[in-house]
């Protein structure tokens, strides 16, 4: 099975992420880590763009052909990376969830993203201003969506494991 996780930066979708892979055995593939590694190797001229999103496809695609569940970490921001995802999973032939990660209290988020320190060396969390100004398109069809919010990450992890069941 592939699991996508996409939301605005800070909404708690890494933490969840992170748990579910964790606890469920599953590769997990964080477009962070991989758009940082991109930057570090210093082999693109300009910025990183949809690289990080081709690799972290192409790294599910043979995990998900191993037999393996993946869980990718990203913003998924637009309708070309989420197809993306989608061609992946018909491509293994396995089942694919999207999840999207909300935060609906802005000042929580707002907290959440001002006060967040880098996990990923080299890589600048990003700012308030940056993520009001994140393009992220509606969804054609509604993900799962979970509202940090009003869900522990516990209380999150569980509701998409019955999702799994």
């Amino acid at each position: 099975m592939l699991i996508v996780f996409s939301g605005l930066p800070g909404t708690g979708k890494t933490t969840i992420a992170r748990k579910l892979a964790q606890q469920i055995s599953a590769v997990y593939l964080r477009i962070d880590v991989i758009e940082q590694a991109i930057r570090d190797a210093c082999v693109l001229a300009g910025d990183v763009g949809a690289s990080g999103y081709g690799v972290a496809n192409a790294l599910a695609l043979s995990n998900l052909r191993l037999g393996h569940t993946v869980v990718a970490d990203c913003v998924n921001p637009v309708r070309e990376s989420r197809e993306a995802w989608k061609g992946v999973a018909a491509t293994a032939g396995v089942a694919l969830l999207d999840v999207q990660v909300i935060c609906s209290d802005r000042q929580a988020h707002q907290r959440r993203v001002e006060s967040r320190t880098g996990d990923i060396p080299g890589l600048v969390p990003p700012t308030w201003p940056s993520v009001l100004a994140h393009e992220y398109e509606e969804w054609d069809e509604v993900p799962v969506t979970l509202d940090t919010a009003l869900l522990t990450p516990d209380q999150a992890v569980a509701l998409i494991l019955k999702k799994l069941l």
